[in-house]
């Protein structure tokens, strides 16, 4: 309601993957569609735009006086083929091979290589249980020599730059890394709403 009063240029938008499923985003499709937005949205892997973890999230960008799916080609032909990995771009910074990533569930896997993308970093940050089992999916061992990872190692999964200070309680930091939207994947949307300003710039000379 506050972008369709202001009516800015552009409008992006994040959140979950799974909002699509909520009746609150055809509301807010509506009242910018009213607004005379243009709109395109999809979820997006981010570690096909450059970030070394697992993290779809759904991106909606809307333009002043556009079409619907005006920048769909830009987000899709910008994409990786391949997912990158930790190593691809921490190299070996985490001094480990495998690394312990608490779940959401034991049900899921906990143990990774850096030789793959990471799991969705969450705004929590817990130890190795003692009585941990292991998972039949996890990448090693727990006692071969697998640790849980600082929160600042978290914040480089995150992308976030290597000087980049937190302020604040550690669980405070480790939430507000957890929500963040991954600052690679807000360069990757930004560079495609700049590949298509370059586009329609030439279009219209």
């Amino acid at each position: 309601e506050i972008v369709a009063f202001v009516k800015p240029s552009w409008v992006v938008f994040e959140n979950v993957y799974n909002i699509e499923k909520f009746n609150t985003l055809p509301k807010m499709k509506k009242i910018l569609t009213d607004a005379g937005y243009g709109l395109s949205s999809m979820v997006l892997d981010a570690s096909r735009c450059g970030v070394p973890q697992k993290r779809r999230r759904f991106i909606l960008v809307g333009k002043l006086k556009s079409k619907d799916g005006f920048l769909d080609s830009f987000l899709i032909e910008g994409q990786s083929a391949k997912q990158m990995t930790v190593r691809e771009y921490l190299g070996d910074a985490l001094h480990t091979q495998y690394y312990y990533m608490h779940p959401r569930s034991y049900n899921r896997r906990a143990v990774f290589s850096i030789d793959e993308p990471a799991s969705t970093v969450r705004g929590i940050n817990r130890p190795i249980p003692d009585n941990y089992k292991k998972h039949p999916a996890d990448k090693a061992e727990i006692r071969d020599g697998v640790r849980s990872l600082t929160t600042k190692e978290r914040s480089l999964l995150q992308t976030f730059p290597k000087n980049f200070e937190f302020i604040g309680a550690k669980t405070d930091v480790e939430l507000a890394i957890g929500n963040a939207v991954p600052p690679v994947l807000a360069c990757y949307v930004a560079n495609c709403i700049k590949q298509w300003l370059k586009e329609n710039l030439k279009k219209a000379r």
